[in-house]
């Protein structure tokens, strides 16, 4: 086999293959074997039929498309091997001559990895959040432990913000009843906007028995948008309770004496919150300094590939599970379809370009992921998908993507290398050490490598 490689740009290549005919005869007598299983002729035993009669009864054509499909994928590997070259996704094959008994003539057009430079990055420079606590956050952070432990307790009175109540609810559109627009008992903190809009408005002042109506857009079942004439009756107000902030409550909601202690803690803790924000910022602006460094083509197939895969995840996965189609979405966001595609582009480019250089980086580096990092990193996985580190290593391997972790963990790696060169300060100018930032960095590289989800969620926060 002969083959010889042109490019036609720094992504793509066409490659030209010749191969002697005899080097087919493996994949020939293949295709007859085949064929000797699947047919039946006459004077002969199922599988013991001679080639001649094969060409006679059903054409030397025949036989030779299919020890051609079986030989093309062969003889491209050994191809795109001997080029030294590494193909993007599948190519398109053009037989360009086939004499029988004589040659195979074939051309492969694919789109490659591009040779990429990775830039001199010992000169990044970014700045960051300072990492600060201030007593104000951390009487909030004990506020909201407090909330979490408030009790309640009717009250003959009318209803006030902040009192929980227990209403009977009753939707109609056009006059008519929804057969899923009734609710009975159903509890609402009033303020807290979990219901429908204008619930707050109705049911301020009214004691238990009472009753009131107001319009608002329904947001789910099947009058979902549409604007409903809504009955809300009171039958209970209970008034929240507070734990008075003292040693007693410290006692109540955590493992310390004091609350003296239960604040020292809540303090660390936001301060820990801080610092892991802290690195997961320097993480994303080094590594966007280090796009802007760097010369990166890109594949248009791939592109466009990773651009529709990105629409498809978001329309058919993340909006289905929160139960509102694209065009709503994008209500939510406040962007047109133009404006959406443009943004889902630049994205996919920018994970592109991130898996590129940093792929590249790892083998300059010849950086290797072992078994405690591959397993470390398959618990953090695990932890965010809701899954046991059991459940989701078992749907890993039976889908495959044990590669795919192996890859964001070398790209961690990778990165957290550009972020120790950098100089990363806060906006107090002190100096950030990131020394351990490895773990932070494969996250920030998964996120970098797929925006949408971020988008997803803060749209079903909206909506909410």
């Amino acid at each position: 086999m002969k083959s010889a490689v042109e490019t036609l740009n720094p992504t793509r290549v066409r490659l030209t293959v010749e191969v002697p005919f005899e080097e087919l005869k493996d994949s020939l007598d293949a295709a007859y074997k085949k064929i000797n299983q699947q047919v039946t002729v006459k004077g002969f035993r199922k599988g013991k039929i001679p080639a001649r009669v094969i060409d006679q009864r059903f054409g030397r054509g025949a036989v030779l498309e299919e020890a051609v499909n079986d030989a093309l994928p062969k003889f491209y590997t050994e191809a795109i091997n001997e080029a030294e070259l590494n193909p993007l996704g599948q190519p398109e094959v053009d037989i360009t001559e086939l004499k029988d008994g004589e040659t195979l003539n074939f051309t492969a057009e694919v789109d490659i990895r591009p040779a990429i430079e990775i830039p001199d990055y010992s000169g990044i420079e970014v700045t960051v959040d300072a990492v600060e606590v201030s007593d104000e956050d951390v009487e909030k952070s004990v506020e909201q432990l407090r909330e979490r432990f408030a009790s309640t307790s009717p009250v003959e009175r009318a209803a006030e913000d902040g009192d929980v109540v227990t209403i009977d609810l009753q939707a109609k559109v056009d006059g008519e009843v929804l057969e899923d627009g009734v609710a009975e008992g159903v509890s609402y903190t009033i303020g807290s906007g979990e219901l429908l809009e204008g619930i707050d408005e109705a049911v301020k002042g009214l004691e238990a028995g009472g009753e009131a109506t107001f319009t608002s857009e329904l947001k789910g079942g099947s009058a979902e948008g549409k604007e409903a004439e809504v009955t809300v009756k009171v039958t209970q107000v209970a008034a929240r309770e507070l734990p008075a902030l003292d040693d007693d409550f410290a006692q109540l909601a955590s493992e310390f004496d004091t609350l003296d202690e239960l604040k020292a803690d809540s303090r660390k803790r936001l301060e820990n919150m801080k610092q892991y924000d802290q690195a997961t910022q320097a993480q994303e602006r080094v590594l966007d300094e280090l796009l802007k460094l760097a010369e990166v083509p890109i594949p248009e197939k791939l592109l466009a590939d990773e651009i529709q895969t990105r629409k498809h995840n978001l329309e058919h996965h993340q909006l289905g599970q929160m139960g509102i189609d694209l065009a709503k979405y994008l209500e939510i966001q406040g962007k047109t379809e133009e404006e959406f595609t443009a943004e889902t582009e630049e994205q996919a480019v920018k994970g592109i370009k991130t898996q590129f250089i940093l792929d590249e980086l790892v083998n300059k580096e010849k950086l290797n992921v072992n078994q405690e990092e591959l397993t470390e990193h398959l618990m953090r996985r695990a932890a965010s998908s809701g899954m046991s580190p059991d459940q989701f290593a078992q749907a890993v391997v039976e889908g495959g993507q044990v590669p795919m972790l192996v890859g964001e963990v070398a790209r961690g790696k990778a990165l957290a290398v550009v972020v120790e060169a950098a100089k990363v300060t806060d906006t107090n100018g002190e100096i950030v050490d990131l020394d351990d930032a490895e773990d932070e960095a494969a996250e920030t590289v998964e996120a970098a490598a797929d925006a949408e989800p971020a988008e997803a969620e803060a749209a079903e926060k909206t909506e909410a």
